[in-house]
């Protein structure tokens, strides 16, 4: 045996292993992506950047449940709310901490209104804390920016809710 590991360890048995497998992949094709340019598929189940709906007339769909501020794991959602004079309630601040989330789709879930969901944004960044801190009217501007497929991607994937 321990002749066996000397000639082993003399002739770089490991190294040549090695080498084998760089070479038997080296000719074939690559998997890289030029990623600006190109970009993986993605589910339509991706939960990516957080936003909030309108209805069609333009009011916003968030009825002041709180059910995703009760859900949510990490407590990354807060909300404060008051009730109008025709005796519906509305948000007046609706923050989630983007730091804090960690993008589980519990607050999507919970929703009676599909008011907050979960886009198939994933390119989005902060160079401060206070950046990722998302308030209720950045939320519905991301919603209204991308409305369409946010509408899209929830219609392909109504079939296994």
């Amino acid at each position: 045996m321990s002749i066996k590991r000397f000639f082993s360890s003399l002739l770089l048995t490991e190294m040549l292993k090695g080498m084998a497998i760089t070479g038997k992949y080296f000719f074939k094709p690559k998997f890289t992506l030029i990623y600006p340019l190109e970009h993986t598929p993605t589910s339509p189940r991706f939960r990516g950047l957080h936003a909030q709906r309108r209805y069609p007339n333009g009011e916003e769909r968030c009825i002041a449940c709180k059910l995703c501020e009760a859900i949510c794991p990490a407590m990354a959602i807060s909300i404060e709310s008051h009730v109008r004079e025709d005796g519906t309630r509305r948000t007046t601040r609706y923050d989630i901490d983007l730091t804090k989330c960690i993008f589980c789709g519990f607050c999507e879930e919970s929703c009676p209104v599909d008011s907050i969901v979960e886009t198939h944004i994933h390119e989005y960044h902060g160079e401060k804390r206070g950046d990722l801190y998302m308030t209720k009217e950045m939320l519905l501007a991301i919603g209204d920016k991308y409305e369409s497929e946010i509408a899209a991607r929830r219609e392909a994937d109504a079939p296994y809710r």
